[in-house]
């Protein structure tokens, strides 16, 4: 989301926890603060530390693994999400679907696309090139795949 270039790692911490506090206040929410807070509203174990603002902003993903940190983990969510509102790359959408139909619950369904983005950004780190988007396919259908009905 082009929205979330020019904020720094505090801002993008802030705007979660300001769209998960205008959530449990039921105050309106722009487009992307709902995106937002329907993720944080999925994963109630990261809901203390999104409810407190200075908490948020001052968490250190270099103490955690990215395996423990919520704001990566949150933020591939929202990067699933948006691929799939805009079918982008193509075909992701009716991965998405597939992923879905085989495993019956969206949020695996989500965690499948989000595991095959994760290794996918990791191989283009790795090599120094853009992600590549055949490989983030392939990699999700190998997850669809290993789910074991198509």
């Amino acid at each position: 989301m082009t929205i979330f270039n020019s904020h720094s790692r505090e801002q993008l911490r802030r705007s979660y926890a300001d769209a998960w506090a205008k959530r449990v206040a039921h105050a309106p929410l722009t487009p992307l603060e709902a995106l937002i807070a329907d993720v944080i509203e999925a994963h109630p174990e990261y809901q203390a530390l999104v409810a407190d603002a200075q908490k948020a902003e001052d968490f250190d993903a270099a103490v955690a693994s990215p395996a423990e940190n919520p704001f990566l983990h949150m933020g591939l969510h929202l990067a699933v999400r948006e691929q799939v509102s805009i079918d982008r790359p193509p075909g992701v959408r009716e991965l998405q679907r597939q992923l879905l139909a085989s495993q019956g619950d969206a949020h695996q369904a989500e965690h499948a696309l989000m595991e095959a983005l994760g290794e996918a950004l990791w191989q283009a780190q790795r090599a120094g090139r853009p992600p590549d988007e055949g490989y983030y396919l392939a990699a999700a259908r190998r997850h669809l795949e290993a789910s074991g009905r198509h």
